[in-house]
Order: C-alpha cells, then sequence, then structure tokens
C-alpha cells in the first residue's frame, strides 16, 4: 500500500534525510557523553569489583575447607572415644564369661556373685549397672543407679518375688535393704531380644521409669551350658550422660555443637546441657531432635530432613550449609556403628560468623575502596567528556534546524576538519531537498485518489467472498452427508449380500449335518456292541483317536458352528436395518429397533477392555407409535451422538485407577417417551467429561471439534442438527455440567408433512 507515502510532509521527509545522513537516532542511541564516561567508569569498576570479589570468595571457601576439616577431626575424636568407650561393656561381659565356665561366679550363689559385681563395679566406675538374670528369673547384680546410694547389690531370688537392692560393706557383703520392686527380667525386651539373638547385642535405649534421669544402653551377652542350653542373659548398662559430659569437654568453636541421634532422631547425647528425658502422661520418653525444646536443635533437624529426608540413607559423611536467622551454619553428618548392632549419627554444627569477621571487616573496606574509585572516576569521566562533545552538540543543533524546514540556518563552523566537513555536507543537502518537495506533492495526490479507488474495489469484493464461503460451507456439509450416506448404503448392501449367501449356505447345511453325524454316531454304537474283538489295526486307530472325547466334542462343535452362523445372521439383518438402503424417502418405522441396531453396531466398544471396564446401556423406552421418518438420516443422528457419548465416556476414565472407575462405572442412559400426542422424545445421556460452556456454545458450528487431528471432521454434530430440525422439522438440544456427564435431546413430529417426501440431501 502507498499509505504511507501519501502521509509524507515536508518537515518529516527532512526529517527522514537527517536520521539517515547522520546514522544516529537519538531516541534509540546512546549518547556520546555517555560512550565516553560508561566505559571509562566500568573497567575502574570491574577491576576493583572482581578483586574485592575474588577476595570474598577466597575467604569464603577458605572458611568452607576451615569449618569442615574441624568438623571432621571433632567428629573423627567423638568416632574414637565411641568405639573404646562403648567397646568397654562387651570386653566386661566376655570376662564375666570366662569367669563363669571357670567356675569363679557361681551363677546359683546370688550372694557371691553380687559382691563379684559390686567390686567390679568399684574398678569401673563408668558402669551403672552389671550383672544377670537367669531363665528362672533368679539373678543378682550391683551399680550406681539408685539416688542417694553409691554403689547397691540387687538380688532377685526367683520366680515372681520382688528384686531386692541392698547397701553394702566396704568388702561387699549384704548389710540392708534399701529398695525393693517387682521385676520380671526374663520377660524384658533387652532379655527376649538377646536370646533371641544368641550372641552378644546392645538393646534398645531406654529411660527407666521413678529413677532421675537414668537413660542407659544395655549391653547384653547369652549365657549357655556345656550342651549350648541357655542359662541366663549378662547385661551392663551405660548412662549416655558420660557421652555428654565427654562431648562438652570438645572445643568445636565460640558457639558449635556436637549431638549424636539414632537413626530414628532420638537424641542420645549433647555438648550443650539440653535435656534427654521428658515426662508425658506419667512416664519418662526420650527427646527427639525434630521436638526438642531447644529451637537451635529443631532447626539443626529441620535442616537435615532437607537434604535427607530419612535419617537411614545417610551412609557416608556428609555436608552441607542451611541457614538460622539470616546466619549460615555449617552441618557435617557422621555415620558412626559397631559389630553389636549400634548404628548412630554424629551430627556436628557451628555457625559462619565464628570464622567470618575478619572476612567480613576485608569486605567492608573493599566495597568503600570500589565506591571511591567509582566516584573519582565519574568526576573525571564527565569533565573529558563536556571537553569533547560541547562542539558536536553545537552542530548538532543547527543540524536538526535545517531538518525541520529551516534551510536558511548558517551553519556553524569549527575548528575540527571532520565537523567543517560535515557542515558543508547538510547545506548541499538542503538545496537538494527544496527540490525534490514539489515532485513529491503532485506524486501524493494521485497516490490518494489511487488508494481510496482500490480500497472500494476491495471491500466490494471481499462482501461477495464472505457470502460465497458461508455458501461453500453449507453445500460441503450437505455433500458430505449425502456421500457417507451413499458410501455407507452401498457398503452395507455389499457386505449384507456377500455375507448372507454363503452363511445361509452354512446355516441350511448344518441341520443335515447334524443328522447326518448322529446316524453314523448311531451306527458306530451298534458296531461296537456287535464287534467285541475288533482287529487291532482298528483297536489301535480307536486308542489314537480317542473316540469317546471325539464323539462328545463333535457335538460341542456343531452347536458351536452353529450360534455362529446365528449370529452372523443377526449382525447382517443389523446392518440393513440401520442402514435404511431401501427407505431413502420418508418411512413409518420403529425408532426403537433403529436404537438397537446402532447399539448392535457400537457393540465392540462398549465391551470391556484390558485398562477399563464395559459401558453400561440403561435402557428406559417408553410406548412410541411408529414414526414417520428418514430412518437411514435418523440413525446417522442416533450413531453420531452414541459415537460421541461413548468418546466422552472413555475420556473421563483415562488415567484413572480400577477402584476410582469402580466408584464410578461408566454408563449411558437412553431413554424415549411420547412427549405428546404430535411429538416423540429421544434422550441420550452420558456419565463423562461434560462440555465446558465455552464450546457447547459451538457444537453444532461446522467444521468445529475438540477432538485431535485425524479423530474428528467437526461435521457430526452440525449434519445430526441439520437432519433433526430442518429435515425432520424437529429440536436437537444439548445440555452438559462440565465433569458430570451431558444430555441431548431430541424431538421430532411423529407426522411429516407430505411436501417433504421428495427432499433427499
Amino acid at each position: 500500500m502507498h499509505l504511507g507515502i501519501v502521509s509524507l510532509q515536508k518537515p518529516a521527509i527532512m526529517s527522514l534525510f537527517w536520521k539517515h545522513l547522520t546514522e544516529c537516532r537519538l531516541d534509540y542511541r546512546a549518547p556520546l557523553r555517555a560512550v565516553l564516561i560508561v566505559p571509562f567508569v566500568l573497567q575502574i569498576s570491574v577491576a576493583v569489583g572482581l578483586t574485592g570479589y575474588l577476595s570474598l570468595r577466597n575467604g569464603q571457601q577458605a572458611v568452607n575447607e576451615l569449618a569442615q576439616q574441624l568438623q571432621r577431626e571433632v567428629a573423627e575424636r567423638v568416632d574414637q572415644h565411641l568405639d573404646t568407650y562403648l567397646a568397654l561393656p562387651h570386653q566386661i561381659n566376655q570376662l564375666n564369661l570366662d569367669a563363669i565356665q571357670q567356675g569363679i561366679i557361681d551363677l546359683k550363689n546370688l550372694k557371691s556373685s553380687g559382691r563379684y559385681f559390686w567390686k567390679q563395679s568399684q574398678v569401673f566406675p563408668q558402669i551403672s549397672f552389671v550383672g544377670y538374670y537367669l531363665a528362672d528369673n533368679a539373678g543378682s547384680g550391683a551399680g550406681r543407679w539408685l539416688k542417694g546410694h553409691d554403689i547397691v547389690i540387687t538380688v532377685h531370688p526367683g520366680g515372681t518375688t520382688k528384686d531386692k537392692n541392698y547397701e553394702a560393706d566396704n568388702h561387699g557383703n549384704i548389710t540392708k535393704l534399701v529398695y525393693q520392686i517387682d521385676y520380671q527380667a526374663t520377660n524384658d525386651v533387652w532379655y527376649v531380644e538377646t536370646a533371641k539373638a544368641a550372641k552378644p547385642i546392645w538393646s534398645r535405649i531406654y529411660a527407666a521409669e521413678g529413677f532421675n534421669n537414668y537413660v542407659t544402653a544395655s549391653a547384653n551377652a547369652p549365657i549357655y551350658d556345656q550342651k549350648s542350653q541357655l542359662l541366663g542373659v549378662l547385661s551392663i548398662d551405660l548412662l549416655l550422660s558420660d557421652i555428654s559430659q565427654f562431648l562438652q569437654k570438645i572445643r568445636v568453636s565460640a558457639s558449635g555443637q556436637v549431638l549424636i541421634v539414632e537413626r530414628d532422631g532420638k537424641l542420645i547425647a549433647s555438648s550443650g546441657h539440653q535435656a534427654l528425658v521428658f515426662k508425658k502422661n506419667g512416664k519418662l520418653e526420650r527427646y527427639s531432635i525434630s521436638n526438642h525444646p531447644n529451637p537451635f536443635i529443631r532447626s539443626i533437624a529441620q535442616g537435615i530432613h532437607q537434604k535427607f529426608p530419612v535419617f537411614g540413607a545417610i551412609q557416608s559423611r556428609k555436608n552441607f550449609v542451611f541457614s538460622l536467622n539470616g546466619q549460615q551454619q555449617y552441618v557435617q553428618v557422621t555415620p558412626w556403628r559397631d559389630r553389636f548392632g549400634l548404628d548412630w549419627l554424629i551430627v556436628v554444627t557451628m555457625p559462619e560468623s565464628d570464622f567470618m569477621a575478619q572476612i567480613n571487616a576485608n569486605t567492608r573496606n573493599t566495597i568503600v575502596l570500589c565506591l571511591s574509585a567509582l566516584a573519582t572516576a565519574t568526576v573525571f569521566g564527565i569533565f573529558t567528556a563536556d571537553w569533547i562533545t560541547r562542539p558536536i552538540l553545537a552542530l548538532h543543533k543547527s543540524s536538526k534546524a535545517i531538518a525541520q524546514g529551516d534551510l536558511a540556518q548558517p551553519i556553524i563552523t569549527s575548528k575540527i576538519r571532520e565537523l567543517e566537513a560535515l557542515g558543508q555536507s547538510f547545506h548541499l543537502m538542503a538545496i537538494q531537498l527544496q527540490t525534490s518537495f514539489t515532485a513529491l506533492e503532485q506524486i501524493n495526490t494521485q497516490l490518494e485518489e489511487r488508494v481510496a479507488q482500490r480500497t472500494q474495489e476491495l471491500s466490494d469484493k471481499n462482501s461477495q467472498l464472505n457470502e460465497t464461503l458461508a455458501q461453500l460451507h453449507r453445500t460441503q456439509a450437505q455433500m458430505i452427508q449425502a456421500e457417507k450416506m451413499s458410501a455407507l448404503g452401498q457398503m452395507v448392501a455389499g457386505i449384507a449380500h456377500e455375507i448372507n449367501n454363503p452363511v445361509n449356505f452354512i446355516y441350511g447345511n448344518l441341520t443335515h449335518l447334524n443328522t447326518y453325524t448322529q446316524d453314523l454316531m448311531s451306527l458306530l454304537e451298534i458296531y461296537q456292541q456287535y464287534m467285541l474283538n475288533p482287529p487291532p489295526a482298528i483297536e489301535q486307530k480307536l486308542n489314537q483317536i480317542d473316540l469317546e472325547f471325539l464323539t462328545q466334542d463333535l457335538n460341542n462343535l456343531l452347536h458351536s458352528m452353529q450360534i455362529g452362523a446365528e449370529r452372523i445372521c443377526e449382525i447382517v439383518l443389523s446392518l440393513r436395518n440401520f442402514s435404511r438402503l431401501d427407505e431413502a424417502e420418508i418411512k413409518t418405522v420403529d425408532l426403537h429397533q433403529g436404537l438397537d441396531n446402532t447399539l448392535l453396531i457400537l457393540r465392540h466398544r462398549l465391551q470391556a477392555t484390558a485398562g477399563s471396564k464395559a459401558i453400561e446401556i440403561i435402557k428406559d423406552y417408553g410406548q412410541l407409535p411408529l414414526v414417520e421418518c428418514y430412518a437411514g438420516q435418523l440413525n446417522q443422528v442416533f450413531m453420531n451422538l452414541l459415537s460421541n457419548a461413548i468418546d466422552a465416556v472413555e475420556q473421563s476414565h483415562s488415567g484413572k485407577t480400577w477402584q476410582e472407575i469402580e466408584s464410578y462405572p461408566p454408563r449411558i442412559q437412553i431413554c424415549t417417551q411420547l412427549k405428546n400426542t404430535n411429538y416423540v422424545q429421544v434422550t441420550i445421556t452420558d456419565n463423562g467429561i461434560g462440555i465446558p460452556e465455552q464450546v457447547r456454545s459451538r457444537i453444532f458450528d461446522p467444521f468445529f471439534t475438540t477432538k485431535p487431528i485425524g479423530k474428528g471432521t467437526g461435521l457430526g454434530l452440525s449434519i445430526s442438527y441439520q437432519i433433526i430440525t430442518q429435515k425432520h422439522k424437529g429440536k436437537l438440544e444439548c445440555t452438559s455440567i462440565s465433569g458430570q456427564g451431558t444430555k441431548f435431546c431430541i424431538e421430532i413430529p411423529i407426522h411429516q408433512h407430505s411436501e417433504q417426501k421428495f427432499l433427499i440431501i
């Protein structure tokens, strides 16, 4: 189009030449002052900033390496202490087993063995209890576990008597009873687990009821006689507070902490002074790091869970960082195990602030230096740019006046050779532009007249094309429907003819074949009655063909063939009734028969498959009279609506589990009723995905479809609407709720007008 040329005026043309010749669009190009200042300032900023960044990054990297190294050293110290501290109970158990085998410890003499364990508790002060219980619940031991007493001796005579605890003199002899309690050791978890394992193990960590902060892990070993029969279980308790005391002596950092936890998150020991147990409903329970009252420990648990949702997944040393109150925390988690069943995690934490004080000070100094260098570079850049750009701006002002049409504007001269030559070029340009304006104005007038004429012609042609296109759409839909119905009728007639003859031949001969077979079987039975000793060749053949099985199976085969032939006859008849090839004009038909024939053709789509449930068809047929209609075209409407209903139901169950499909089974309901004395109504309802409102308003438009390419043409509902409303003077309405299903309602008159009988699509 030439509209752009038509609208050009003299100042605009001058401006275009100005922009082209100077090659500088001020609205989009950077000013010269900025070009001179910015690179200079950027060089200084990048150099100083990069130096500061590298310094900060190297400092941060050094802190990370230092933190990890310190955490690793702390974890190794804790690991070594646990190896030594937790190996002692099993070593003592082995010594006691040797003493039992050598007769030093008499298991039946409870007082003597109690005195032995009393002496052992004096030698090993870290043991809170050492002793044994036999299978009859008898046992003895000693330890520091009763508040207000040093070492007490425990004696249980056996059976259901009480567990008695005595003070002892300086030689380990029992003096007086200080505490007694009902206790059945053979039913306790530590005894049962050890007896079941049949080897030295650790029992679970537990808190004893009635004793202040008595949280312990028990090292146990089974006692066997010479015949490998279980006599009892040795047990040694270690207080976990001793591990916490060791952790409190370790210097991690100014604010660092060390925690030891089980795989389920239960707290075992801490370098802080946090509580290990609490009371809940009158019972002692151990804290988990996830529900500990200390917010710092809960934050550590949350940080670990973000990296490792399951503690059991941590199989090697892991390092990570998380933020707490705006401060970075370094965390290292190290697994620790022993050969007797313990599987713990050592958690070492330390805040970044313990290392970053000096680095942060250096960072502040670097930022101050960067800002100072930037300010200095900016000041020098401004002065330099002003000195260079002042004469260029004067030349720009004069050139802009020429671009606005003031050709008499004097050109500013300059002592700079290049700028002087540029001024002379602008002066020559002004003379040439003045000559071109007159010719351009004449061309603009001619172009305006031609554009107006062409615009009117295009408007008229556009109206004609729109009308032709609408007519083409209608004609195309009618042609497609006519071709489909013709092709369907010819195909069904051919199939029915080709299949019907051989099927009739087969079906007609099956009766004779059945009679002949029965006669032969009867003859064979008579032969067997009189031929009691057949020749060996006949006997061998009878055994080879299994005559008894052949006789039974032959009747089954004939019966199956007769059922199959009857089924083919039914399908052929249904296809002929559906196509109504011989009923192109209005006929009086039974609508129920057309619906049943359509369902028979779609039967393969209604059956269950490997991933979907069979679609239930609910027929609610009313008492309908015979209806005058175009039977073949009405059957096509039924086919379109039922096919769409099946598609909707299948799509609604796509991707659902079998339980979800069972709770909302696929269903299609067909209802017919006499609307009044002149109309019949057919409704087809499905419980599929439904149709959104923005789509439902367009479903009857030609060529509109929501199905993928190759799955739908967009003509089915459009042609169905035309058949019902135009051919039968009826109604086709759709109501739908998205996600709940769709309902199509057909209403047609019982009697058609006689003038319609010769209309064919």
